[in-house]
């Protein structure tokens, strides 16, 4: 029993030091805050069918997500590139111009399969939320969402994945246990809680409206880096 005591207080003692060291007890947190793009359809299609397709929220707003003051939208007018370095329609710039609204010419279209849109926000940060808006025209159900983070543009190494909802694996980029979901002008808000990373990078492998791929909007809020602490 002594012992079995000893190796409680151990495990309490390491999971204190753990939440002090990554979510300071003193660093106050609060709602994140970004404008929402006007709806444009009220309710979902029917008979629309999906092995892995999160269950519809009731009631109310989207619960907030809690993360640290300060932060901003540090994609922004940044760079962006694409394994389609051709789009369709529009340009790779609109991913990032400001503008998540719905209206006709708002979005950039990929090829079809999956494909993936790269964003550089120009240096190291830390990144808590990501906010990603594909197509909210309609009630759209995208196909393997992957987002990842990394400090290498070529996402070689050194990878975090921060959303994968490709449950069969089909985009061969590994099983994912996240949800598909509907467009709304929600958007989609994806948690990544202080992730480090240079680089931002999106796939998805079409939709239920067909086999092309969408952006309207990617948002990532953050701050960066501070070198100095990182030197300790």
């Amino acid at each position: 029993m002594r012992n079995i005591a000893i190796i409680v207080g151990v495990c309490a003692v390491a999971a204190a030091i753990l939440t002090a060291v990554y979510w300071p007890k003193s660093q106050p947190l609060e709602p994140l805050k970004f404008k929402l793009p006007k709806a444009q359809f009220v309710g979902t299609p029917k008979n629309v069918t999906s092995e892995n397709l999160e269950a519809a929220r009731k009631h109310g707003p989207r619960p907030p997500l809690l993360v640290p003051p300060g932060l901003t939208n540090v994609a922004r007018g940044k760079a962006v590139t694409s394994s389609d370095g051709e789009p369709i329609i529009g340009e790779l710039s609109q991913a990032t111009d400001g503008n998540a609204e719905a209206e006709e010419g708002s979005y950039v279209e990929l090829g079809p399969g999956t494909q993936w849109l790269q964003i550089d926000l120009g240096e190291n940060c830390e990144i808590y939320a990501i906010v990603v808006w594909h197509f909210h025209r309609q009630a759209r159900i995208y196909r393997d969402v992957i987002v990842q983070i990394s400090d290498d543009p070529a996402f070689a190494g050194d990878v975090q994945v921060v959303y994968n909802a490709d449950h069969d694996n089909s985009s061969e980029l590994g099983k994912g246990k996240d949800k598909e979901y509907f467009e709304t002008n929600e958007g989609r808000l994806i948690p990544a809680h202080g992730a480090r990373g240079r680089y931002v990078r999106l796939y998805s492998n079409g939709s239920m409206g067909g086999e092309m791929n969408h952006y309207i909007e990617v948002e990532v809020y953050g701050r960066v880096k501070d070198k100095t602490a990182a030197a300790r």
